[in-house]
């Protein structure tokens, strides 16, 4: 007789005690519910409920995803309707059963009992004001404000269990990963939550064919077209981030020296940002998507001038430091689209100094924004180990030298620091081209993780003039 054994995945503790907590939250919420109404019959068939169950199901299965692991769904609206139609018992058991992801364990107990609990906390603010009847004049406002309260009370409660799984799991500052995925979908729960009351009454008071539930269809179609604008919103970011992709692609296959450039940049200032920023992952992937961006304004900056072997002269050293001011003035239409002040910051000051003599503003210190100073720290160490037509490529060794050399002076010190350690480790990045051919899938794990000897290396030389001048 043969048995296979059974792994059961568990997630970190501090997300077990979050999932856990919430599904005993919403079993007694739901036990609450169920003494408290208890008097208050369920008046559907079970034709009726398998109706409502498949409009649940559908709603999942419509999902559109967003930033950071996660997703939204129009379940909260049926939900909605079900607490206007039936006792508050019901709504609640019913969420949390009529759905199926097909996730891991704790992931589909959690997704179950967040919805079955921001249910029951709707349910308990619409019965709240039905049994506290609201008026102005002769105007009964009750279920007019009972459905507010019940869609407030259930989006604070879905995004909040959901934002705070988000930070548990991904180790992301709980108000960035509220403001990436919750945010901009505020004032659209608000705004759909009259519909779910809609549903309900249309379902109480058939309009097509003696049953509610054809008119409740037919909303259907307006829901499944704002569902399709939010799934359009998600994919317009996606479609203008890969125009971005080609456009860098275009810029680096202008100089074969710069081949993967901004990527390797990106990573260098990925790993950097999230060690300086203690594994904060969204501000990482923040610098990583700016970094890409960071060289853009040299599209406009002709190839006789950028690519030029010999010194340049003061008009074309000006024109080449035209790139980051051009840059920002390339994506400034995007700027209310696509990108936030972050993506600007790393355009136009990747080139200032610690110590003010950069440009385009001549800013010094902490007045250079920090996502700014990571990627002008990145930038350098890929350019001084990348070679230019003016100047041959250094070692990891020598580059890693002139970094230190020049802390405090172009680079500020604690970053210096941060980048040592991580250099250290022997990351990908580290030699250029190990990261060229890993990108190229013609490298194995050996390649780079093999330490390389400091004691072999050349003595640095002195820093170029272009050093930070790219």
């Amino acid at each position: 007789m043969t048995r296979q054994s059974l792994r059961i995945d568990w997630p970190p503790k501090n997300l077990l005690l979050l999932i856990t907590s919430t599904f005993g939250a919403f079993l007694a919420s739901e036990g609450f519910l169920l003494r408290a109404f208890s008097d208050l019959p369920l008046t559907l068939a079970w034709w009726e409920v398998l109706f409502w169950t498949a409009l649940l199901v559908w709603s999942i299965r419509v999902e559109v995803r967003l930033p950071l692991s996660a997703s939204m769904s129009q379940l909260f609206l049926f939900a909605l309707a079900l607490v206007v139609l039936t006792p508050p018992w019901f709504p609640p058991l019913l969420v949390f059963l009529a759905q199926w992801r097909g996730k891991a364990w704790y992931k589909e107990l959690f997704n179950r009992s967040q919805d079955g609990l921001a249910t029951a906390l709707a349910a308990l603010a619409w019965q709240f004001f039905q049994q506290n009847p609201l008026y102005l004049g002769s105007w009964d406002l009750s279920a007019g404000v009972g459905i507010a309260a019940a869609s407030l009370a259930f989006f604070l409660a879905n995004t909040t269990l959901v934002t705070t799984a988000i930070h548990l799991a991904n180790n992301v500052p709980w108000r960035e990963a509220w403001r990436k995925n919750f945010s901009w979908l505020a004032l659209s729960y608000l705004l759909l939550s009259p519909i779910a009351l809609l549903l309900a009454r249309a379902y109480e008071t058939p309009l097509l064919g003696n049953w509610g539930g054809w008119t409740v269809l037919f909303f259907l179609i307006p829901l499944y077209y704002s569902r399709f604008y939010w799934d359009e919103k998600v994919r317009l970011e996606q479609a203008f981030d890969t125009t971005l992709e080609l456009l860098m692609n275009a810029l680096e296959a202008k100089d074969p020296m710069t081949r993967l450039h901004s990527e390797r940049v990106a990573d260098i200032a990925r790993d950097l940002a999230r060690k300086v920023k203690d594994g904060d992952e969204a501000y990482a992937q923040a610098i990583y998507r700016a970094a890409r961006l960071h060289d853009i304004g040299k599209i406009a900056i002709p190839e006789a001038v950028l690519l030029k072997p010999g010194s340049l002269t003061p008009e074309e050293f000006a024109l080449i430091q035209s790139h980051t001011t051009k840059g920002a003035e390339l994506l400034s239409p995007a700027r209310k689209v696509a990108f936030d002040q972050l993506v600007y910051n790393v355009i136009l000051h990747h080139h200032e100094r610690w110590d003010g003599r950069g440009y385009p503003k001549r800013l010094a210190g902490h007045e250079i924004p920090e996502e700014a100073r990571i990627v002008g720290l990145a930038d350098a160490y890929e350019a001084m180990t990348a070679g230019r037509p003016y100047r041959k490529a250094k070692t990891p060794e020598e580059a890693l030298r002139e970094v230190q050399e020049l802390s405090g002076h172009q680079f500020d010190p604690r970053l210096v620091e941060a980048f040592t350690e991580l250099w250290a480790q022997n990351p990908i990045w580290r030699d250029r081209h190990a990261y060229l051919a890993a990108k190229e899938g013609s490298v194995s794990r050996s390649t780079f993780s093999q330490p390389s000897s400091a004691s072999a290396s050349p003595s640095p030389s002195e820093p170029g003039p272009r050093t930070s001048e790219e």
